[in-house]
């Protein structure tokens, strides 16, 4: 599988690598950071790395054939630019190729609260199939340390993309 994952927005920027290592090892992985991101975050070595600003990288085009991109954590600048159709950098122009392509697309944005704007792009997108999965705990696994709550919502969206993973306690009717 070819995965692109995206980060924008320097807040909960290692959230985002942790979903990018938490990926299989055969996986083809593309990673995306924002100026933003990039100033937080150093080069990671066994993924390729494009600028935010180059348009014109591989996964920039429906040709290329990525399966999924995730962008962990969104910004609500990111997420509106989706939602409008504006793709001025690698990261809106590879999600608007995933969207024209209807490839999977999953948003986890990381604003709190939502304002009424957020809420209807985040609409929008849901029902152009977009998933839209704020990093969000869940109680009934009880996450006792931080690792073990970003463990449950990295676990929820490589579920959400397709991705086998023991990487939380799921559901038990014994529970």
């Amino acid at each position: 599988m070819k995965i692109v994952v995206a980060i924008s927005g320097a807040s909960g920027a290692e959230l985002g690598l942790k979903v990018l290592h938490a990926l299989p090892r055969h996986f083809q992985k593309y990673l995306v950071l924002s100026e933003n991101a990039h100033t937080v975050l150093q080069k990671e070595q066994h993924i390729t790395q494009y600028s935010n600003s180059d348009i014109g990288a591989s996964i920039a085009s429906g040709s290329f054939g990525c399966d999924a991109m995730i962008i962990v954590p969104c910004s609500m600048n990111t997420l509106a630019k989706i939602s409008c159709g504006i793709a001025d950098n690698l990261i809106t122009r590879a999600a608007a190729v995933m969207l024209k392509e209807r490839k999977i697309l999953l948003l986890a944005p990381r604003e709190m609260p939502f304002s009424a704007i957020a809420l209807e792009n985040m609409h929008k997108l849901a029902t152009l199939g977009v998933i839209v999965a704020p990093p969000v705990l869940a109680y009934y696994s009880q996450q006792q340390t931080l690792d073990e709550m970003e463990n449950f919502m990295i676990g929820k969206w490589l579920d959400l993309l397709g991705i086998e993973n023991t990487r939380y306690r799921r559901w038990s009717s014994h529970d």
